[in-house]
């Protein structure tokens, strides 16, 4: 049955489908009927199920051709969510689902769009496809929420599977190309494209169409569906895509995929959408996030089988690759990520496939390039087959990429970076060095640039190779460091240098190739790699600094043999080198390192004289190799192979072919070192030496000389004595200078050898007479030399007598005539302080002084020789005080002298001087003269000569035993030259005081150590005594006299002061030159101070508590020199780190103590010490000295000098941020901060007077506010108060001056406007800023405390800006704490309302707007009763803008007196009218349109504008009656009894009595009142004057004496007159008559005087005004009644034709008008009232009259008007016939049957013609016309 029953309801809805005829119709029936049709589906009955088939077919036919039926999707959507429902019912709905959404209005499907995401949950597949294909076009129409915090449409969170589907398929939509069309393949698969690549193939393989890049078959299939989407629609979708993504509807992570595809994308719009929301996101996204990463690769590579895997992808889901461009757009974000780069497979996959993929290009390319450095960079070093597999892939691009040298310069720069961080890559594949270095030979210069960084960053992978492998390096190294590209030989010596251990022979051999290249940059390196000693254990272990002397002589022997043979070898002149110059030169000295170095000699220095003191040394090491031969016999031919013999063999190789000192040197310290066994290799030599001789370098002479002696010392007698006979020869010719002076030389060195001999072998046997006699003339021709013209030979001679002297007695006489001991000892002397002589002459000079008495122990000018050396002092020749330093040493002891020894093969040290020796030791009395006589010289050049002297004596004489009795008085000297100004002399003064302190016992040590401290500590130093010559400063070291001489003596300093005019300034120079010795003798004490901390630092343990503080401020002393020799010391003494630590305090202390010395050095140090102590300190250590060091720094900061402020201003930045970041922790310590610095920035910093200090406490109290939040709270009644009264204080004076000057002599405008800028520049400052930072954290427990404050503020600041700061605090205050507020607000208002009335308007303004704010919180009674009595307009708008609501309780007080005071008469210079408008806008706001809110407001507006109306002041009466007048006008016919009666009498009320300004508006409102109610005024009421009564009491106004007030009464009784028709004529013209003739203005022509002032022209002007007045009165009130109008007609007529005749333009136009009217009302051209006689006599008048307006030339207002009295003339006179009428009837006469056109005169009408015919030329066509007209109608009357 019941089957049955659904049968029948079918048929019925078939039924009803059928009779459906419209389409309308037909929706109706689906929307009610497809969701239950669709129900039955799922009925049990087969029948109903066919039955609802066939009924749902008919309608689908129905509804296909009809694209306009909307479908019931919403009800559908419902059903298709039931989970009920059967599986069949919701596949159906669905299809119609499909069908009705499209169809939908946009706004319904944004609508309905969150619920096609609700339906997707639980469904198959196929129908989510379905549903998102739907939904995807929608997201472009949707409106998202401007705020994140607002509901948004779609809610996701709780659907993590449907939010996922929809991103897949987002993305999906997003690669899908525009316009791609998938082809189904053929049965038989086709061959595949070319570049699908293998992917293609494989899905074609299957059978399968071949999908776009990024995209999988099925993916394509879905986003198609079973509409595809036009171009356009998919580019809406995918807009629609990136616009919910920015609408941040689901997490970012999920969608950056997304926007980085999308911004790939081929149409502009999309992809500059994403563009930008991935800009404005780049900075939140982590992009380290496996997440993202994940999908990137995914995405970028698709779904590749890998091997590793079992599971595989079904072909149809496989997803391609993406194209290029989305490759593009990713690799830059994979740059970004750390992750991204150890992804390990995939990061290789991405670099193989942009390296060498099908579809690659350059710029993918390069971006590959950049990933491949960045995972270089990131990459664990582990990863060995990432390392393995990206070197393979570099070295492939490098061997076969040709294209674009950018990029190989990144593939090369690439493999440098891999190099360096996996090395054990590279470590055995030397191959690839070669080929870099190969290409780097072929490559174009930027190439071989990035192939230069890279082989530099891979030489580090080669430092630990062995063996083979190093052997190849080094053939490697060998084959490309002589290649032509300076790069490669460069790359080649740098590894050279690093790859081989620094005493690997042939690296050292190659290196020193390098070292002779022509280029600056290898040669330079190269050397220095050779001569750096390795500092620390760097290098290999085991390895020596340099190969050992025998190694390497060998290896280059050997080599030097085979380059002879091939073309690298080096023709010079005759001789054939094995190599160039330059590079001998460098094998050379490196091989004489190698030998000092083999010797045991450490001496790495170039220079000759230090070369010279390892020569004993290295004479051992010699002997010792000389001693390893097999057998003398082999000398001859197997000797060549000794390592000494080569080395000489090299030397002379060199040195005949090119020369050169320091090879000449290597030659003569090699022989001179063991002659014995050398020399004899010489002999047959000795013509070479003497070619040496003459060469025309002087320094090569000498050492040939020296040579010379060495080799022909060691011969027999009978050839030594030859020798010297000839060497005594050829200083005899003076041909050659050079010859003569390589002969004295060798003279002097050979008798000096041969006697040293002597002595030391034969000591006892006496020297055989012929050899003295020779000795002697060699001697004397030597001293024959010393006056010689040419210095060289001068020099040379008194270097071989020296040579002599120190060897032995000079055989000369003592004294008499001649050559004697005494002559030279006076002659050498002569020449020390003279002038001519060279610096090396003086020097000789000295040294050979010195010798005399070494090697002659009874030398009889012994003291002649000190006392002249001491004497001969001289300013600026400190180096040479050296010398003498050293002469006196050598003479003071004498023979005892180590300058007797030979110096080649002994020591100083080892030399004992013989036994048989005379003592002439004469010590004691030399160290008396230096320090009695020298050292306290008052001339600072002998003290310093002295100190180096002593200096000498002590280092020299140590151990002897005068100079260890004399200890203290030798420190005392050093210790008085420690003040000296003299660097040099503290610095020599300050190395004795270490040698002296080394030299003492334990006692002396202590003492020596207490002085010293104390010199440091107290700045006492010795004083010399100041005498007329004493020269205070040194030569130019203060400026110049007037005169410009050096200010150098005590006279002089006297002399300038009395030039000044003021002697007592010699004072302050001698306080100042003692002041420079007080510091310098500090700075002297620090440097002997550090030579002793260096070894006393446990003596000055106990002193390091009063040193640390001082030694740290010190260090940041001014004066270079004196904080570097304190940072020393600190270095020598503070081994300790956390001796800072240790002692904090005191260094605290002392800092602090001393910011405000009187000296500002101290204050300088103080400041940047205490910069340096207290950066990064914890608040803990110094928040109890806080407040201490920022008041005194404020102190500082305004020091008188200049570089002191700067360091102050840098200590205080730096004290704010340290306080900024102690305020920024959590806990006690921070609020203590905050407590302790609050005060003082608020007592001494703000209101400081120093602009600097100012701004720095404000600067620092606004960081604070930002940073230490709500600990601020306790201290906001302090901190606000004070920020407010700083922001008056802070401002500029000036504006104060400037703003009360204004208001003095300017307009109100100017001032207010400059007001508002400073309220505004306060409103902005940092104080404000910090006074918001605080109402951020206040409560209630603060409010009770500062409000009072701010009442203060509010009654008795003085500044604008402290008062505008106050108003903004309390509007801050209620919109922050307005609760809290509430009990406070009571005070804060009455302060408010006090201040009210400041002078100032932006003050009142500002205070208006508090008040406007404040208002709400206050008790409301409270409100009423102020604000009413205040009545001020700024609050009252206030409050009307700011608390409405408050206003509107009180809207029966307010608004009427708004109302009221909207109509106050604006006063020019006061500007009020402004305030008119805020009262106006006040009413406005609160009521519904004037004329409603007058209706509601009736009552009350009576009752205030009649207390207005009997106030006693006459403004207020105005403003009372012009409100009154306003009520009446909006009013017109519903001002009715009461009201009617109560406002006339009020406003009569106010017009009896005196006139006053304003009183105009009242007879404006009473005229206004009448004319606009007279209707209602007829009618009798109780308490209402009667309109008789009205018009007695103005007609009695019009007779006042004031004639503005009077023509305001006549026009207030004209409108009266007019409106109510009341005849009162006869008491009018009693008024105007007399006005009119009275005031008779000059006549239009009369002429016009220049000269009228202005008060003239006002008077005029007033004149013209009662005419105007006066008719227009006349022409109002003119009356109706015949008695009235026959009395005054003739009158009133002649007196308006005579004013038209005589009267200004403007008098005419009003007398027209009122002729006008005149006419219009007369009644005697009625037919009741004919008069022909009068009549004629009017017209005739008026004719007459009229001619002078239509003629006026000048004004067409008035032509205008006067025609119009005519066409009104004829009209009347006509009668009912009207002037068109006229024209358009032919025959005038038979028309002109009027009685009263006779009553025109032939006159007037001729009269009339004449003026109109004038017109007839008239320029304005009107007027023509109507001229014209109105002629031809005269000509045409009877």
């Amino acid at each position: 049955m019941a089957a049955q029953d659904e049968l029948n309801q079918l048929e019925r809805v078939f039924l009803r489908l059928g009779h459906a005829e419209t389409d309308e119709q037909l929706q109706d029936i689906i929307s009610k009927f497809l969701p239950p049709v669709l129900l039955k589906l799922s009925s049990a009955q087969e029948g109903v199920r066919k039955k609802v088939m066939e009924l749902l077919v008919h309608l689908n036919k129905r509804i296909k051709s009809r694209p306009k039926i909307q479908l019931p999707v919403e009800t559908l959507l419902v059903q298709y969510q039931d989970p009920a429902a059967a599986s069949f019912v919701t596949n159906f709905t669905i299809i119609y689902i499909k069908i009705g959404y499209p169809r939908l209005e946009v706004s319904k499907q944004c609508e309905l769009a969150p619920t096609l995401l609700t339906a997707m949950e639980g469904k198959p597949q196929p129908q989510q496809d379905s549903l998102m294909h739907l939904l995807i076009p929608t997201l472009y129409h949707m409106k998202y929420p401007s705020e994140p915090s607002k509901a948004s449409p779609f809610v996701l969170t709780e659907r993590p599977k449907t939010v996922q589907l929809l991103l897949e398929f987002m993305l999906d939509v997003l690669l899908m190309p525009y316009g791609f069309v998938l082809n189904e393949p053929p049965s038989r698969p086709a061959p595949s494209s070319p570049q699908g690549g293998s992917g293609t193939g494989a899905a074609a393989a299957q059978g399968l169409p071949q999908p776009p890049p990024g995209m999988s078959v099925y993916a394509v299939k879905r986003v198609i569906g079973e509409d595809q989407w036009s171009p356009e629609q998919l580019e809406q979708c995918k807009l629609g895509i990136v616009k919910f993504i920015e609408a941040e509807q689901v997490p970012e992570v999920e969608t950056v995929i997304h926007l980085v595809v999308a911004s790939s994308d081929t149409r502009h719009s999309v992809a500059t959408a994403a563009d930008l929301e991935l800009k404005s996101k780049q900075s939140i996204i982590d992009w380290n996030n496996p997440l993202i990463i994940n999908k990137m690769y995914k995405i970028y590579l698709g779904d590749i089988p890998l091997k590793t895997k079992g599971a595989t992808v079904k072909q149809e889901l496989k997803h391609e690759p993406v194209s290029t461009r989305v490759k593009m757009k990713i690799l830059p974000h994979l740059l970004r990520s750390r992750l991204a780069a150890e992804c390990f497979p995939a990061n290789i996959q991405v670099v193989y496939d942009g390296l060498f993929g099908a579809n690659t290009n350059n710029k993918l390319l390069s971006l590959t390039l950049q990933f491949v450095h960045h995972i270089c960079m990131v990459c664990p070093d582990s990863n060995k087959p990432l390392g393995l597999m990206l070197l393979n892939g570099l070295t492939k691009l490098i061997n076969e990429y040709k294209e674009d040298p950018k990029l190989l310069c990144m593939a090369y720069s690439a493999v440098g970076k891999l190099s360096s961080r996996m090395p054990q890559l590279f470590t055995k594949d030397i191959a690839l060095v070669q080929q870099f270095f190969e290409s780097m030979c072929k490559e174009d210069a930027d190439v071989r640039l990035a192939i230069q960084e890279a082989l530099s960053m891979m030489v580090g992978a080669y430092v630990n190779l062995q063996g083979a492998l190093l052997n190849l390096m080094e053939a490697l190294v060998a084959a490309y460091i002589t290649k032509p590209e300076v790069q490669v030989r460069q790359i080649a010596m740098k590894f050279a240098i690093t790859v081989f251990a620094p005493d690997h022979v042939g690296s050292r051999y190659l290196l020193l190739l390098a070292a002779g290249d022509p280029r600056e940059e290898v040669s330079g390196e190269a050397r220095r790699a050779l001569r750096s000693l390795p500092s620390t254990k760097t290098e290999k272990e085991g390895s020596r600094p340099m190969p050992s002397f025998p190694e390497m002589v060998g290896y280059i022997q050997e080599k030097a043999a085979q380059r002879l043979k091939t073309p690298a070898k080096y023709i010079v002149g005759t001789s054939t080198l094995p190599f160039n110059p330059a590079t001998f030169g460098e094998i050379v000295l490196y091989l004489r390192m190698c030998l000092a170095y083999s010797a045991g000699a450490t001496s790495t220095s170039q220079s000759l004289m230090d070369m010279q003191d390892d020569a004993p040394l290295i004479g051992r090491y010699v002997q010792s190799l000389l001693s390893n031969e097999a057998s003398p016999s082999s000398a001859t031919k197997g000797g060549e192979a000794n390592p000494v013999h080569i080395y000489m063999a090299l030397l002379q190789q060199l040195l005949s072919a090119v020369g050169g000192i320091p090879v000449m040197y290597c030659l003569l310290e090699v022989v001179s070192v063991c002659p014995e066994k050398l020399t004899p290799n010489f002999v047959d030599k000795i013509d070479w030496i003497k070619g040496l001789m003459n060469t025309n370098k002087e320094d090569m002479r000498e050492l040939a000389a020296q040579l010379y002696a060495v080799v022909v010392s060691t011969m027999s007698g009978n050839e030594l004595r030859t020798a010297v006979q000839n060497l005594i020869k050829t200083t005899k010719d003076t041909h050659s200078p050079e010859t003569q002076h390589g002969a004295i030389l060798a003279l002097g060195y050979m008798v000096g050898r041969y006697m040293n001999k002597r002595r030391s072998l034969m000591p006892t046997e006496p020297t055989p007479k012929e050899n003295e006699e020779l000795i002697a003339i060699a001697t004397k021709a030597i001293g024959s030399f010393l006056d010689s013209e040419s210095p060289l030979l001068t020099v040379a001679a008194v270097t071989a007598l020296g040579e002599i002297g120190r060897n032995s007695v000079l055989l000369i006489p003592a004294d008499g005539n001649g050559f004697t001991k005494l002559s030279l000892v006076d002659n050498l002397l002569a020449r020390i302080p003279s002038g001519k002589e060279t610096g090396k002459m003086k020097e000789r000079a000295i040294q050979t002084l010195g010798f005399l008495p070494v090697g002659d122990g009874e030398f009889p000018h012994q003291k002649k020789i000190l006392q002249g050396l001491m004497d001969s002092v001289e300013a600026k020749q400190v180096e040479l005080q050296f010398t003498v330093g050293e002469a006196l040493t050598n003479a003071a002891i004498g023979s005892c002298s180590g300058a007797a020894r030979d110096v080649w093969t002994c020591t100083e040290d080892q030399y004992c001087p013989p036994d048989n020796v005379k003592n002439n030791d004469i010590v004691p009395w030399v160290l008396n003269s230096v320090l009695s006589k020298y050292i306290s010289s008052p001339n600072p050049h002998v003290r310093q000569a002295a100190c180096i002297w002593l200096l000498s004596l002590v280092k020299k004489l140590s151990h002897h035993k005068e100079i260890q009795s004399h200890l203290k008085e030798i420190q005392t000297a050093f210790i008085s030259i420690l003040s000296d100004p003299d660097e040099l002399s503290q610095d020599v003064a300050s190395k004795g005081l270490g040698m002296v302190y080394e030299l003492g016992g334990e006692q002396d040590q202590q003492e020596l150590v207490s002085t010293l401290v104390e010199t440091l500590m107290t700045g006492k130093s010795a004083k010399h005594t100041v005498s007329e010559d004493t020269e205070v400063f040194r030569g130019e070291s203060l400026g110049k006299a007037p005169d410009g001489q050096g200010l150098s003596t005590y006279k002089e300093l006297c002399a300038l002061a009395s030039d000044l005019n003021q002697p007592d300034l010699v004072y302050k120079f001698m306080n100042l030159a003692n002041h420079h010795a007080m510091w310098n003798s500090r700075k002297g004490a620090a440097f002997g101070f550090n030579i002793i901390a260096a070894k006393a630092g446990e003596q000055l343990a106990p002193f390091l508590p009063q040193l640390v503080p001082r030694l740290y401020r010190y260090q940041f002393d001014p004066n270079l020199a004196i904080r570097q020799a304190m940072t020393s010391i600190w270095d020598a003494l503070v081994t300790d780190k956390t001796i800072v630590e240790k002692y904090f305090k005191e260094i605290l202390q002392d800092v602090i103590s001393s910011l405000t010395s009187n000296m500002w050095r101290v204050r300088e140090s103080s400041c940047l010490a205490l910069n340096d102590l207290i950066r990064g300190r914890q608040a803990d250590e110094i928040i109890d000295r806080l407040s201490e060091i920022w008041e005194t720094l404020f102190r500082v900061l305004d020091d008188i000098k200049e570089s002191v402020r700067k360091v102050a201003d840098l200590t205080l930045k730096t004290l704010s941020k340290v306080c900024v970041r102690m305020c920024e922790s959590t806990g006690v310590t921070a609020q203590r901060t905050v407590a302790v610095l609050l005060p003082t920035l608020l007592d001494k910093g703000i209101v400081s007077n120093v602009t600097e200090v100012r701004t720095l406490s404000i600067q620092t109290l606004v960081k604070i506010s930002k940073t230490a939040g709500s600990r601020l709270k306790p201290h906001a009644p302090r901190l606000i108060p004070a920020l407010l009264e700083a922001l008056s204080v802070l401002e500029p004076q000036v504006l104060n001056y400037l703003s009360l000057r204004a208001t003095e002599q300017e307009k109100v405008s100017r001032s207010s406007a400059m007001d508002a800028a400073r309220l505004s520049a306060a409103k902005s400052s940092p104080m404000m800023e910090t006074i918001n930072m605080c109402l951020q954290h206040l409560d209630v427990s603060v409010l009770g405390e500062l409000v009072p404050k701010l009442c203060d503020l509010l009654k008795s600041g003085i500044g604008l800006g402290t008062k505008g700061g106050c108003a903004s605090v309390i509007v801050s205050l209620t919109v922050q704490c307005p609760q809290d507020l509430t009990p406070y607000s009571g005070k804060l208002m009455s302060a408010l309302l006090n201040g009210i009335n400041d002078r100032s308007s932006v003050i009142q303004k500002s205070f208006a707007f508090a008040i406007g704010h404040l208002v709400r919180n206050c008790v409301k009674t409270l409100v009423l009763s102020r604000f009413v009595k205040s009545s001020c307009c700024l609050v009252v708008h206030a409050i009307s803008h700011y608390s409405p609501d408050v206003l509107k309780a009180h809207a029966g007080v307010a608004l009427p007196l708004a109302f009221l005071a909207m109509h106050q008469e604006p006063e020019e210079e006061k500007g009020e009218s402004a305030e008119a408008n805020l009262w106006s806008e006040v009413w406005q706001e609160h009521v519904p349109g004037s004329f409603g809110g007058i209706r509601l407001y009736m009552t009350e507006l009576i009752a205030i504008t009649q207390r207005a109306l009997q106030s006693q002041s006459w403004k207020m009466k105005a403003q009372g009656a012009a409100a009154m007048a306003t009520i009446a006008k909006q009013q017109t016919g519903s001002l009715v009894a009461p009201h009617l009666g109560m406002v006339l009498s009020a406003l009569l009320q106010g017009l009896a009595g005196r006139t006053w300004a304003g009183k105009e508006e009242l007879l404006k409102a009473v005229g206004s009142v009448v004319s606009k109610c007279s209707v209602e005024l007829q009618k009798p009421a109780a308490g209402q004057p009667t309109v008789s009564e009205v018009l007695d009491l103005v007609l009695k106004e019009c007779k006042k004496e004031s004639l503005v007030y009077r023509m305001a009464a006549l026009r207030s009784a004209a409108d009266i007159l007019e409106s109510t028709q009341e005849d009162r004529f006869q008491e009018i013209t009693d008024i105007v008559l007399p006005l009119i003739k009275k005031n008779q203005p000059a006549s239009a022509s009369s002429p016009k005087h220049d000269n009228d002032d202005d008060d003239e022209a006002k008077a005029r002007e007033l004149q013209t005004e009662v005419l105007l007045c006066a008719f227009e009165t006349l022409g109002k009130t003119w009356p109706k009644t015949i008695q009235t109008q026959n009395q005054f007609q003739n009158e009133v007529c002649s007196l308006m034709c005579d004013r038209l005749k005589l009267s200004t333009w403007r008098v005419q136009l009003g007398v027209l008008r009122a002729l006008k009217v005149f006419y219009q009302g007369l009644l005697l051209l009625d037919k009741d009232h004919q008069n022909a006689a009068v009549l004629t006599e009017l017209l005739s008048e008026t004719c007459t009259a009229l001619a002078t307006p239509l003629e006026n030339k000048s004004y067409s207002s008035v032509r205008t008007d006067a025609l119009a009295v005519v066409e009104l003339l004829l009209k009347r006179i006509e009668g009912s016939i009207d002037l068109l009428t006229f024209i358009k009837i032919a025959d005038y006469r038979t028309v002109s049957n009027s009685d009263q056109w006779e009553c025109l005169s032939e006159r007037s009408r001729q009269q009339l013609q004449r003026s109109l015919a004038t017109m007839e030329t008239d320029s304005r066509p009107d007027l023509k016309d109507k001229a014209q007209t109105m002629r031809r109608k005269i000509q045409a009357l009877p």
